[in-house]
């Protein structure tokens, strides 16, 4: 049994899939322009993904050129969250990353948050804003979106708040706190991870919108007047709704919507609200329009609508990226570890390009492939699910839930070895005080 397991074990480590895919992008990169090879199938215009990581292990921020060729590579932090396209450039994005920080003016760990630029092309890397936050990772910057030029809106997590700060000046032009609207009962535990704000992103209109992942809920901002709570989508604990989402896109009046394309994480699926009975910035209700996933996907966290009607999916604890068309099949496939965002270069920012899922006429897709999905379809118990994801993401990346098992069968089979060997052996032992041995 003990051969067996080892066994076992051995081999999934010796070919992981997205572990060698990583290692490969990493090859491919150092090698001259001249003599890379495609590592992804071709697809117009370039692919960035940014690559989460666990304990800096084998987080990347990778982009793949049209003809699949690994175009950059770069694992300087240790993990990489939102990507953005840079208005007016066609190689060029923004990032936010994060890296361990020791320096004598932290007590204790702490975390770099950084936006950074950098030029796909020449690999020339800017800094733009950074950040020291007092505790370790978890409470970092998960997304910045750029208003202007010197303006950036920044979804601090560590604080559980939104600001705009000024990189000229250094100085922030407005903020909003998530505490002066929502009770601190509910949540995550306050204030170590109470809301996890992991999403921010400013709307056509004016308005932002963020992604409260703690309380399950999208929650709309007007600047002036604050929150708009007739605008809320999801709702606490109500798990067949949202259930701890990332990434939620708006698609304007004008692509069809409003509507909301979510990663709806801990469901394991994509699914998109259509805003019926009102539009952009009036009253209204959400109503659920498309839903995507397969039997692979697990604990998705980004998901983009690009002009063709396909979406891009980041799926996180799959290891994978995949590109969805209009009647939910397969189309493009890349491994990659942990993905947490992924953008199309030329597609507009994230779903800025695409339409609404109800205009597109999408067809929604269950575990089966074929197997269209209801609103409840793959909601799970909020114990099961929770686990499942937790262990997948802390699991070593050659590891799954069967070598998992495999794992406590060899314990368990060591430590039964162990105990009839002692049992079996020629040597007693007896306790006293002192211990003596006889």
């Amino acid at each position: 049994m003990v051969v067996l397991c080892a066994g076992i074990l051995g081999y999934s480590y010796a070919t992981t899939s997205a572990g060698g895919a990583v290692s490969t992008y990493q090859q491919q990169a150092d090698l001259p322009d001249d003599e890379r090879t495609s590592v992804a199938e071709p697809r117009e215009n370039v692919t960035v993904i940014a690559g989460h990581g666990q304990n800096g292990e084998s987080a990347a921020l990778v982009a793949f050129a049209p003809s699949g060729e690994v175009l950059y590579y770069d694992d300087s932090f240790h993990g990489y969250f939102d990507v953005d396209p840079v208005e007016g450039e066609s190689r060029t994005v923004e990032y936010v990353a994060e890296r361990n920080y020791a320096g004598d003016d932290c007590d204790g760990p702490c975390t770099i948050s950084a936006v950074e630029r950098v030029n796909l092309t020449t690999g020339e890397v800017t800094p733009i804003y950074s950040q020291v936050i007092p505790q370790d990772r978890g409470a970092n910057w998960h997304d910045v979106d750029r208003l202007d030029d010197s303006r950036l809106l920044v979804g601090d997590i560590f604080r559980d708040e939104v600001y705009v700060v000024n990189t000229t000046t250094g100085l922030t032009e407005w903020e909003w706190t998530a505490k002066t609207d929502f009770p601190l009962s509910g949540g995550g535990t306050y204030p170590a991870d109470w809301a996890h704000l992991n999403d921010v992103e400013r709307l056509p209109d004016g308005r932002y919108m963020f992604s409260l992942r703690n309380q399950d809920q999208v929650v709309f901002v007007d600047p002036e007047t604050g929150l708009q709570s007739d605008w809320t989508l999801g709702a606490e604990d109500e798990y067949g709704v949202l259930y701890e989402q990332h990434n939620p896109d708006y698609v304007p009046e004008s692509h069809g919507g409003p509507s909301a394309i979510v990663a709806d994480s801990l469901n394991d699926r994509i699914v998109e609200y259509q805003r019926v009975n009102g539009s952009d910035g009036d009253g209204g209700e959400w109503k659920q329009s498309w839903v995507w996933s397969d039997d692979e996907m697990k604990w998705p966290r980004d998901a983009d609508r690009l002009p063709n009607g396909n979406t891009l999916i980041a799926d996180t604890n799959a290891h994978r990226v995949v590109e969805v068309n209009e009647s939910g099949d397969v189309v493009w496939r890349a491994n990659t570890y942990a993905p947490y965002d992924v953008e199309r270069l030329g597609t507009g920012d994230e779903s800025a390009g695409g339409r609404s899922a109800e205009s597109a006429d999408l067809r929604s897709r269950g575990p089966n492939d074929s197997e269209e999905l209801n609103d409840t379809a793959t909601v799970a118990g909020y114990t099961p699910r929770k686990v499942t994801n937790s262990l997948a993401f802390v699991l070593p990346l050659w590891m799954s839930y069967a070598d998992a098992a495999v794992a406590v069968l060899l314990a368990v089979s060591l430590l039964t070895w162990a105990v009839v060997e002692y049992r079996n052996a020629s040597v007693s032992v007896s306790f006293r005080w002192p211990v003596r041995f006889e």
